[in-house]
């Protein structure tokens, strides 16, 4: 089914006569309209969902249970919730998800986990949804929280102690299985954390693990492991959580957080590739593939200060650090070959990403500043990033050692007039340094000629750029607010991709304009209001870069960024409601038009490919409850879409398909007991991405057909 263009106008037109939608946080409003406010804290400061000139959703611990009763797949929670992120490609890659076609900041308790220096597309499986509270989402690129949301931004908040000053012990267990109850289908997972507040300490600890069997699709098929980008399925995970905080005073708080990830393969399958012209996908075989299986393994280390009485405002600091380590499968690439190591064609090897990051963050809040109605909120921000990408095998670094440093003085203000209108604005000023060292490429990067090794003369360009925002709320009466706004957003470009491409002699890391920083500006206007039984959202936006960055694939399937003018279109929107007591209704739409400047001459002349935009997609559910039983019924239909002179194409056309999905949960005494069942129907399809986002028929993967779910959970 194709979204047309009468169909996207006539929900533009009626997101500008009245409000719409509701955010995927929303719960249905009582009969009386009495609404809790919503505070979030991924915009730096502790602030109201209808103060933010942006679309927010905030994913609550209620909707994180039932989602992972239904799949613990992030990507795919995400896809269901929050309007304008892209499928899930339901692999530990997130390669080809985008969010507004680019790519979200994901942040544990603001601390950046995206490494854009070399974005392995991993940094969406740093943490066990476990210990998460809940999930804080800002659409559209900012620079509140620095360098990397040209998409928006994504904040998992952890879970931590409450007030009671009781032991609090929580666990979960749960099973999963395909329908055919094949013993390789099985996966398990167990969850279980302690708190408590003791006088003005109070601490948090959780330990979770996940085995994964094999995915299976619609047909009762075996999917294809993805051994080279990384899979979930055939996988072990685990996770070790820790927060400490103590209160020396009534105005302070300091806090301690530790959490510790790893998610491995069992490399005890290999890939049978699929056949795009017979629709055959790729599935999963015994045995295991050459090398090393794809592993995610992610510390993060935070330490957090907060005083709210310093200067009459609100004093924070915080240190992080993340040590991020990301290994890929392998295989005998025509980059990785060197005659002088191996016969050319006979070398097999594989890579690993390693980021190192440290920074700081420090910012003081003041409401009324200087004895105006002004709210103030500024600070500086500092950053030092290393990262590099070595070979396992032959340990020759593919990417160099690249060294960046940032520091980002910024200030925000916001004045409310009159209670109706609220005017915000503020700018950032981006000072940054990458820094590398002379070094050599791979001798495989010249194959179409002598196979040699080239010196690239290293460099340390320096960027500066100012970074503005401003944006207006306006209260049209009590419970619906309207809002527009102005962002931009700044990241660096996949810097390893580029220095790693190198193949012609002369080069110097100071002339290559690759190199130099993305900045992606978002203009939006929406509405969101609640009133009565129902509650709403809705956005039209635009998104533009004049030197944008697109992913192109070699023949290898080994990619390499474009520079480029990109623009996207797009309207997002939420609506819930609550027909009666206990049933509750709601849907979530996204639309999304993207163009690119293939030829350099200023002109959009063809469409963004799927790699770098998802597809038109409407979410729709139904909740019941009565007494101990609750119940959710929800849908994902994922439009047609046609590649109208698609720049790169690599697939003409993106055949959508709905997927069902159920989960029922009965409370008891001791805990509470759900029931999940992804893709309720056993739907056939092929996933979006590897219908549209690649050529190769070793990732030519069918998604998941169904699985079934029983958990339990209780707290004492």
């Amino acid at each position: 089914m194709v979204l047309n263009k009468r169909l996207l106008l006539s929900f533009l037109a009626g997101a500008s006569l009245m409000p719409l939608a509701a955010p995927a946080f929303a719960e249905a409003a009582p009969a009386d309209g009495e609404v809790e406010e919503l505070i979030v804290s991924a915009t730096r400061t502790q602030k109201p969902v209808s103060a933010i000139p942006n679309m927010v959703s905030v994913v609550s611990p209620e909707d994180i249970d039932e989602q992972i009763s239904i799949a613990t797949d992030i990507s795919g929670l995400l896809g269901n919730l929050v309007p304008g992120f892209s499928p899930s490609r339901q692999k530990l890659s997130g390669f080809g998800e985008s969010f507004r076609g680019r790519s979200p900041l994901y942040l544990i308790d603001g601390v950046p986990q995206s490494n854009p220096l070399r974005d392995g597309s991993r940094d969406g499986y740093t943490i066990d949804l476990a210990v998460v509270d809940r999930i804080e989402v800002i659409h559209g690129a900012n620079a509140i929280q620095g360098l990397g949301a040209t998409g928006g931004i994504i904040n998992f908040v952890t879970k931590k102690a409450d007030d009671s000053g009781d032991l609090k012990i929580g666990s979960r267990v749960g099973i999963t299985t395909a329908d055919n109850l094949d013993s390789d289908s099985f996966e398990y997972r167990a969850a279980v954390y302690a708190g408590q507040k003791i006088g003005r300490f109070d601490y948090l600890a959780s330990v979770s693990y996940h085995k994964r069997g094999l995915f299976y699709d619609g047909n009762g098929d075996a999917i294809g492991v993805d051994a080279t980008q990384g899979d979930l399925a055939d996988s072990e995970q685990r996770d070790f959580f820790v927060k400490l905080g103590f209160e020396p005073t009534e105005d302070q708080r300091i806090q301690l957080m530790v959490n510790d990830f790893k998610l491995a393969g069992d490399g005890d399958y290999s890939t049978l590739a699929g056949n795009r012209t017979t629709g055959t996908p790729a599935m999963a075989q015994e045995g295991a593939p050459e090398g090393e299986p794809g592993t995610n393994d992610v510390t993060t280390i935070s330490f957090d200060y907060t005083n709210r009485a310093v200067a009459g405002g609100t004093l924070s600091f915080q240190l992080y650090s993340q040590d991020f380590r990301s290994s890929f499968g392998g295989g005998t690439f025509g980059t990785f070959q060197d005659p002088a190591i191996a016969p050319v064609g006979t070398l097999f090897d594989q890579s690993e990403n390693n980021s190192e990051k440290y920074g700081a963050r420090l910012g003081w809040d003041k409401h009324g500043f200087a004895g105006t109605a002004v709210n103030l909120f500024t600070g500086v921000d500092y950053l030092k990033d290393k990262t590099f990408q070595r070979l396992i095998f032959t340990d020759r670094n593919w990417v160099p050692e690249t060294k960046y440093e940032n520091i980002a003085p910024f200030v925000q203000a916001e004045l409310p007039l009159g209670g109706m209108i609220t005017l915000s604005g503020g700018v950032r000023y981006e000072n940054a340094t990458l820094k590398v060292d002379d070094y050599q490429t791979l001798a495989g990067n010249r194959a179409s000629s002598d196979y040699q090794v080239l010196t690239v003369t290293g460099g340390s360009p320096s960027y500066s750029d100012l970074i503005v925002n401003a944006g207006i709320v306006a209260e049209i009466q009590d419970g619906w607010t309207v809002y527009s706004s102005y962002s931009e957003g700044f990241t660096m470009a996949d810097v390893g991709r580029v220095l790693r491409g190198i193949n012609q002699p002369g080069v110097s890391v100071d002339d290559l304009f690759d190199l130099s920083p993305i900045k992606a500006d978002n203009i939006e206007l929406g509405t969101s209001f609640t009133l009565g039984r129902f509650h709403g959202q809705a956005s039209i936006f635009q998104s533009s870069s004049s030197e944008g960055a697109r992913y192109v694939a070699d023949t290898d399937g080994i990619l390499r960024v474009q520079r480029e003018k990109t623009r996207i279109r797009g309207f997002e929107a939420t609506l819930e409601a609550m027909l009666f007591e206990g049933l509750d209704v709601g849907a979530n739409l996204s639309v999304q038009k993207g163009r690119v400047d293939t030829d350099g001459d200023g002109e959009l002349d063809a469409d963004l490919d799927a790699v770098n935009i998802g597809p038109n997609r409407l979410n729709l559910y139904a909740a019941f409850s009565a007494g101990d039983l609750s119940a959710r019924l929800q849908l994902a239909h994922l439009f047609d879409r046609d590649f109208t002179n698609a720049a790169d194409a690599l697939a003409a056309e993106f055949q959508g398909y709905d997927v069902v999905d159920l989960v029922i949960g009965y409370k008891i005494e001791e805990g509470s007991f759900q029931l999940g069942v992804q893709n309720l129907f056993d739907k056939q399809y092929i996933t979006y991405y590897s219908q549209a986002g690649t050529t190769l028929n070793d990732r030519y993967f069918a998604g998941r057909g169904r699985a079934i779910t029983l958990s339990y959970q209780t707290n004492f």
